[in-house]
This record gives C-alpha cells, sequence and structure tokens, in this order.
C-alpha cells in the first residue's frame, strides 16, 4: 500500500477519509511501507496521510478563513490543532500566509488591549493600556491618527456613538429619506408612500390591493367631498393642523441636516485636496536645499501643512458634533469658536494654496508660521472648551 491508495485527489473523495473509523488495522499496514513517515495524527490518535492533511488544513484556511479554531478532521472529534502542527503540514506560501493573517486578527480581536490600524494596507497593531475610552493614537507605520476604542481617523470633539449615528445617516442617506417626508404624504388607509404628481387633490392609492381614494388636503375619504374637486371644505382643524405641523418639522429637519452636511463635506473635500499639498511642499522644500538653505530652515513648511490638516479634521468634526448639540448659552460660545478656527484655518489654506506658488517662501516664512500657531491655539481652545462642557454636563443633546 502507499499513501495514495487509502487517500485520493479530489477534496471530496479526501473528506471520506475523516471519519470515526478505527485506522490501526491500516495503519499497521501503512507502517511497512516505505511511506509510514507520512501518517500524521494528534493527541486523539487519530491518524491521516500527510496529503489529506494538507488539503483539509488548505480548504479550512483558505476557503472558510479559520484560523484558531481548526479542529481534528476525525467526524466528532473537537480536539484542536496547534498552530505550530499546521506550519509543520503546510508547505503552501500563500496558504501559511493567509493562516498567519488569520491567527494574528484573532489574537488582536480577543485582546481589549490591541486595535488594528485601519491605516490602508497598514497591517500594523496599536496596544492601548488603561480603560477602554477614545483615545487617539498615531500609527508609527503610516502616520494615520485614529481612534483607539472606535478605530475610526481621530474624530474629536464628536464621542464615538455621535459618529457611528452620523455615518449611518449619510451611509443610509437620510436626507432623501427626509425629503420623502417633507414632500410626500402617506395613504390614510395603507400607509403607502404617495407623492402629488398633479394639481388635483383627489388622490388615489396605487397600492393594487388598496385603491383607496382621499383629499390630499385633510387626508379623509374623498366621497364626503361630493364635487369639490380643487378645494376641501370638509376643514377640520385638529387633522389639518397635525398635517401641517408634521410636514413643517420634516421640513426643518431636512433644512438642519442639509446645513450640518454640506459644511462637514466641505470640509470633508477640503481635508483630501490638501493632503495633497505635502507634495508640493516637499518640492518646494528641496528646491530651497538645492538653492543653499538648511534643512531646520524649511521643515517647517511642513508643520504648517500638518496643522492645517488637523485643523481641517477637527473643523470638519465640530459639524458632526453641533448636529447633536441643542442650542443654549454654551453652544453659543462654541460656535463662536467654531467660526474663529474656521476662518483663521481658511486664510491659512489660501497663503499655502496660492501664495506658496507665486511668492518666495522667505518672504512666506513669518507669515505662515504665526498664522499656523495662531490656528493651532484656536483649535486647543475650542477642543478644550468642548472637552470642559463634556466634563461639566453643559451640552444637551438636540431633541428634533
Amino acid at each position: 500500500m502507499n499513501t495514495h491508495t487509502m487517500c485520493v485527489q479530489n477534496l471530496w473523495s479526501a473528506m471520506s477519509c475523516f471519519t470515526n473509523l478505527c485506522l490501526s488495522e491500516r495503519y499497521q499496514q501503512f507502517s511497512r511501507t516505505d511511506g509510514a513517515d507520512q501518517m500524521q495524527g494528534l493527541a486523539c490518535r487519530h491518524y491521516f496521510c500527510l496529503a489529506c492533511w494538507q488539503r483539509y488544513l488548505e480548504w479550512k484556511i483558505m476557503e472558510e478563513s479559520q484560523g484558531d479554531r481548526i479542529y481534528c478532521p476525525s467526524y466528532g472529534c473537537n480536539v484542536l490543532i496547534e498552530d505550530e502542527s499546521v506550519f509543520r503540514v503546510i508547505t503552501n506560501p500563500n496558504v501559511r500566509r493567509r493562516f498567519q493573517k488569520l491567527i494574528s486578527n484573532s489574537f488582536v480581536m480577543h485582546n481589549r488591549s490591541l486595535t488594528w490600524c485601519p491605516g490602508a494596507d497598514c497591517g500594523y497593531a496599536a496596544r492601548c493600556l488603561g480603560p477602554e475610552e477614545p483615545r487617539q493614537i498615531n500609527c508609527t507605520n503610516c502616520s494615520e491618527s485614529f481612534c483607539f476604542a472606535c478605530s475610526q481617523p481621530w474624530h474629536d470633539p464628536v464621542r464615538c456613538d455621535q459618529l457611528k449615528n452620523w455615518l449611518k445617516r449619510v451611509s443610509d442617506d437620510s436626507g432623501t429619506s427626509n425629503w420623502i417626508v417633507a414632500n410626500t404624504k402617506e395613504c390614510p388607509k395603507c400607509h403607502a408612500t404617495i407623492e402629488k404628481s398633479g394639481g388635483c387633490n383627489h388622490m388615489i392609492c396605487r397600492n393594487v390591493d388598496c385603491k383607496f381614494e382621499f383629499c390630499w388636503l385633510c387626508l379623509d375619504r374623498w366621497e364626503p367631498h361630493g364635487a369639490g374637486w380643487y378645494k376641501c371644505n370638509r376643514y377640520n382643524e385638529d387633522t389639518a393642523k397635525k398635517a401641517r405641523d408634521a410636514q413643517a418639522q420634516s421640513r426643518r429637519n431636512l433644512d438642519r441636516y442639509l446645513f450640518y452636511f454640506n459644511r462637514y463635506f466641505s470640509h470633508l473635500q477640503s481635508l483630501r485636496f490638501e493632503a495633497r499639498l505635502y507634495e508640493s511642499v516637499q518640492e518646494k522644500m528641496d528646491a530651497m536645499q538645492n538653492s543653499g538653505t538648511s534643512w531646520i530652515d524649511v521643515k517647517f513648511i511642513r508643520k504648517v501643512v500638518d496643522v492645517l490638516c488637523s485643523c481641517r479634521r477637527t473643523l470638519m468634526y465640530t459639524y458632526v458634533f453641533a448636529f447633536f448639540l441643542k442650542k443654549n448659552n454654551h453652544s453659543i460660545l462654541f460656535e463662536r469658536n467654531q467660526s474663529d478656527l474656521e476662518l483663521s484655518t481658511e486664510y491659512l489654506s489660501g497663503l499655502l494654496d496660492r501664495d506658496l506658488c507665486t511668492t518666495s517662501l522667505n518672504e512666506l516664512k513669518q507669515k505662515l508660521q504665526d498664522k499656523a500657531r495662531y490656528c493651532a491655539s484656536r483649535r486647543r481652545v475650542l477642543l478644550e472648551h468642548v472637552d470642559e462642557g463634556y466634563k461639566e454636563g453643559i451640552w444637551e443633546p438636540y431633541d428634533p
């Protein structure tokens, strides 16, 4: 007997070897051949040929993405296969890399003090000791700045739960949902959404199982209206007021959402554009060094871009924070700080975007450094005010 009389080539047939049959007789026969060293077993004493082991493990790793929970292939056996045994059997480099990634990911996911860096193709994990709370992590590999608690890009001054809520609204296109509420009504009978496409107030529900006829203005049955096709003479104060109030509130909610979303998205776009400044700034720095300027005298430009991007990111998240914030005296002070930071950030952005390409860097140096320091200080003031508000409980949630 050789190794392949018992274990055939395709997976289905190979899986048929993984039964709870006693292999002692087969093993004794097998041990008398040249391939005895090809039989592998665990502490449970279930033995299989090396080819079957390899196919079984490759299937578990590549097809089922199993890493730390691979059991003995014998039916009903719950003995775990140790990592060392997997590496000893698997020779395919792609499978080995996949297995290493799976067990590393499992280790990080089950360790509360570890999390993966969300940077693109980074592959580094961060360790954070102490209580689980929002904490800024700066990856030493890709320089990504992210929140340890939720693995999102660092989002001060927004809390993790608020950011999660906001991102869900954006991904679900809640603005469109609010538009539907503001510009449509529900059929009073089946509650199907109906949009008024003409001037006539006589509505017929298009739901084939409903076909209810009603008045667009008062939402009552159309039959009592008689021939009043364009004028509702069945006015009911309570019903009409509720309908008007609900629609008006939907419009207000939509306008409010769009106000904060547009500003959030505008700063997000600006942040993406300004991230490209690093390339043009590097060209300027190289040109200055080639002309005899020392590295110490030119490296400040990169720091200015760092300040600009951090301020832009903070501004982006201030509009998320404000969306969930109820108006009061403290929110007015927050908006003043926000406005001051916004104006100074736009000024600094203009210096780098326009003047950097047209003006001597030596002339801009003092102006850039002064404005960057001011932006950094205004950002710090805003964040300290928000943090103080969290500690003192002065921020009231907006209730639409």
